[in-house]
């Protein structure tokens, strides 16, 4: 799924850690649960749009990733000072596989194109495994464009349970 559901969970998880437990449970379950929460919510990307290649020449993908991007913005925005912590474990997995690990795997490569560096360190292929062997009952709807509806009622829901849970 796109990084604001990530985040609207890893803030979710942290506002009921830190409502209903103490120090320093609220803060190393909200740790643990966010990181956890992102193979959850991957695993069920398999039932969203969701393309593994980005497809720059549809107008339609377009538009819904700047929508995405700029929403997951805001939300960082809104949410970042007192749920960074939930945001920021619920998006690890996608830090280091995506943000350090396969930059660094690329420059390798450039040095070397037979070079197998970082393989086997990656974190997604933990969460294939559980998309295809648990979750092989799930639709796979990645290029289906209908599926953003899936995404849009998943941030909607989590919208309104962090408000709910903040509000109560």
């Amino acid at each position: 799924m796109e990084a604001i559901t990530h985040i609207l969970t890893g803030v979710l998880i942290q506002v009921l850690c830190f409502k209903y437990l103490l120090f320093p449970f609220n803060f190393l379950l909200t740790m643990l649960l966010a990181f956890l929460s992102h193979f959850i919510v991957d695993t069920l990307a398999k039932i969203t749009y969701h393309t593994p290649v980005a497809l720059k020449d549809d107008k339609f993908w377009v538009i819904w990733h700047v929508i995405t991007l700029v929403s997951a913005v805001g939300v960082r925005i809104v949410f970042f000072i007192p749920y960074v912590l939930g945001g920021l474990f619920a998006n690890l997995v996608d830090i280091w596989d995506w943000g350090i690990l396969r930059p660094l795997q690329n420059k390798k490569k450039k040095e070397n194109p037979e070079s197998k560096w970082g393989e086997g360190y990656f974190i997604h292929p933990i969460i294939d495994w559980i998309r295809d062997k648990p979750f092989y009952w799930l639709p796979n709807w990645n290029y289906k464009k209908k599926a953003i509806i899936v995404e849009i009622i998943t941030i909607t829901t989590l919208f309104i349970l962090i408000i709910f849970f903040l509000l109560s």
